[in-house]
């Protein structure tokens, strides 16, 4: 690929980043955890809803990544983006909570794709610069999640009024719109990539990812980082509505916590291109856990704004540069497959957050519940210390 290709193709990436995260949060945030108990689920139930988008991440996003490697990203990505599109038509004709589990998992494959695909392409394209590039494409990602929660809360409180759950359906139709430039754009793609024919198999490449201990304690990182974001995406809004704080409020938090993470990403992806990145990683997923372990002792908008920027900024120190790093220790050929089970890990944690903190949060408390994510994030430091030593 020219110079002048790759300078102008992280500007295509970034807009198809921005309308798939868009579409997809404001699928979520808030909306689905008010949706769901709007249809009289239980906090365990929230919470299993709540999983089921990363559950398909832990299945695909390694079997996907490794597939990019042998017949290209694009191909994946149109499979992706089509997903995005009919997706949000779903939840526009169910009754009942328990129909939201397979249409958060078909839901989930869209990004379950995405994010290792993308990441690949992009570390693939911009070796010299990957950090400051992911940078860039994280932080258009990242708008769209700061803006997506704040439409979605302000579509729920303008149709307060109507009857029955349409405020909550008119959210979908808005992501059904925002989804309808992502597949216009992947089709104008061009990739650049030579297919890796030669590689190794399935099962090869996924005792590789298991195996080499510097990636796979990474990968443990990431699991934790989104236990933690799962964990306070699907409960802190609950938690907010329990103490009167509408639903435009929420929105804004949430909005506001998103938009420190995207300003900051560039600048963390340079520091990232420049510095010990296990520095990086590890005082990112302290300060995050410490952020969120507090949460639960306060209820105004302003305390929580300000805790949302801390555990912002700690994730966002902590994932550009665990995507930077990944390439650094994975062998090229096996790019796709490591950045995938990358992804696959983090998914888990995504999953597990939701589960174990509502489980939590049914039997203690809600400040119980959030603690429980520092106690997570402890342990993954530690194990990446030991395995990344040298």
């Amino acid at each position: 690929m020219k110079k002048g290709e790759r300078a102008k193709l992280i500007y295509s990436l970034s807009l198809i980043g921005f309308f798939a995260i868009f579409s997809t949060t404001i699928s979520k945030n808030p909306v689905l955890s008010l949706y769901t108990e709007s249809l009289g689920a239980s906090d365990i139930l929230i919470g299993l809803i709540a999983a089921f988008s990363p559950l398909a991440g832990i299945l695909f996003s390694f079997p996907m990544g490794h597939l990019s490697d042998k017949i290209g990203r694009k191909k994946l990505l149109i499979i992706s983006g089509i997903i995005f599109l009919i997706s949000p038509l779903f939840y526009l004709f169910i009754n009942s909570a328990i129909w939201l589990i397979p249409i958060r998992f078909f839901h989930g494959l869209a990004t379950a794709i995405l994010g290792p695909v993308m990441s690949a392409m992009i570390v693939e394209i911009y070796s010299k610069n990957k950090g400051e590039k992911l940078g860039i494409y994280s932080s258009s990602t990242l708008i769209g999640r700061t803006l997506a929660p704040l439409l979605g809360g302000f579509i729920i409180s303008y149709f307060a009024n109507l009857s029955g759950l349409l405020n909550y359906k008119y959210v979908y139709v808005a992501a059904f719109l925002f989804a309808i430039p992502i597949i216009i754009l992947i089709l104008s793609l061009n990739d650049g990539q030579k297919k890796n024919i030669n590689g190794g198999n399935f099962y090869s490449d996924l005792k590789y990812f298991f195996s080499n201990k510097k990636i796979f304690s990474t990968a443990f990182i990431q699991m934790a980082v989104y236990f933690a974001f799962g964990s306070l995406e699907t409960y802190l809004p609950i938690y907010l509505s329990s103490k009167g704080i509408s639903a435009y409020e929420i929105g804004i938090i949430f909005s506001v916590q998103i938009l420190a993470i995207a300003l900051s990403q560039p600048i963390f992806g340079k520091i990232a291109d420049k510095i010990d990145k296990r520095v990086e990683i590890v005082f990112g997923v302290l300060i995050m856990g410490f952020a969120i372990s507090i949460i639960g002792l306060f209820s105004s908008v302003v305390s929580l704004l300000i805790l949302g920027v801390i555990f912002g900024l700690g994730l966002s120190f902590t994932t550009i540069a665990t995507n930077t790093y990944i390439p650094e220790v994975a062998r090229k050929e096996k790019l796709g497959a490591s950045l995938g089970g990358l992804s696959s890990v983090m998914d888990i944690g995504h999953s597990a957050g939701p589960v174990i903190t509502g489980i939590v949060i049914t039997y203690f408390s809600f400040s119980a519940g959030f603690i429980t994510s520092l106690v997570i994030s402890l342990i993954a430091s530690l194990i990446f210390i030991i395995n990344n030593k040298k």
